[in-house]
């Protein structure tokens, strides 16, 4: 399948799912600005992408710097006129599976990046997208965002956060004919999942979750949200009163070492 966009930008490109994106975006016809922290992986992809006949610019951002991540954007998009942003960039932690508490400052650096960094992704770009009446936002939040797991507290407010962005941020722009996907991914193979220790029910590869995913927002989807025995189980947790999901979620435990 063709996609309708020609120029795209990513966040979070330098590997996992991002770089498993610009590479699938990447065809003779398309312009890419990847956006990423590790110059060397970033050039690899790249680098891949150059190999498949796209053209590429990259940058090397935190996004949670906002001002350097509006000011790049900005003037990416006054050269190539941007059809489709994919706000991508993430980091995970946890707190040990018996501590009482995973400290502040760690929730802090999730929640900076994944929905502080994804907010300083889209907002420079909405009134350009909107002024052209044209384009497509996609947000990769996680299956995560469904119900909080008791191991990962930061990286669920994160997501479920950035899920709600995103999910208000679609009715809003729809008058000006700019799509939002939300995207809620379970897991498939990356470096952040590389350090995840404990079960890993239906792991796709990351070739295999950027095909769902880039197939959802080609579509046009409002939601792109695999695997469904997994979604289906967490927003039954989410629903079901407080003491059923907290049973069954106490049970599932895993610990996320640092990067």
């Amino acid at each position: 399948m063709r996609a309708p966009f020609g120029v795209v930008v990513i966040t979070g490109a330098s590997s996992g799912l991002g770089a498993s994106l610009a590479r699938a975006y990447a065809t003779p016809d398309a312009t890419l600005g990847l956006i990423g922290r590790d110059r060397r992986r970033l050039q690899a992809t790249a680098s891949a992408c150059e190999t498949r006949g796209a053209t590429v610019s990259t940058a090397i951002i935190d996004v949670t710097d906002a001002s350097a991540t509006a000011s790049w954007l900005r003037g990416f998009d006054g050269q190539h006129p941007v059809d489709l942003l994919i706000a991508n960039a993430g980091t995970s932690a946890g707190p040990d599976p018996d501590s009482p508490s995973e400290g502040a400052e760690i929730a802090a650096r999730q929640i900076g990046v994944n929905l502080l960094g994804a907010i300083n992704t889209v907002e420079p770009l909405l009134p350009a997208l909107c002024a052209r009446r044209h384009g497509r936002v996609a947000v990769v939040a996680s299956i995560a965002a469904y119900r909080g797991l008791p191991y990962s507290p930061g990286y669920c407010a994160s997501k479920a956060g950035l899920r709600a962005y995103a999910e208000a941020l679609r009715p809003r722009l729809a008058r000006h004919r700019v799509g939002v996907t939300v995207v809620c991914p379970g897991f498939f193979d990356s470096p952040m999942t590389d350090r995840f220790d404990g079960p890993t029910p239906f792991l796709l590869s990351g070739e295999d979750a950027a095909r769902l995913v880039k197939r959802g927002i080609d579509l046009g989807r409002k939601r792109v949200a695999f695997p469904w025995p997994l979604v289906v189980g967490l927003q039954f947790c989410d629903i079901a009163p407080a003491f059923i999901g907290d049973a069954i979620l106490r049970h599932f435990r895993f610990q996320i070492h640092a990067a």
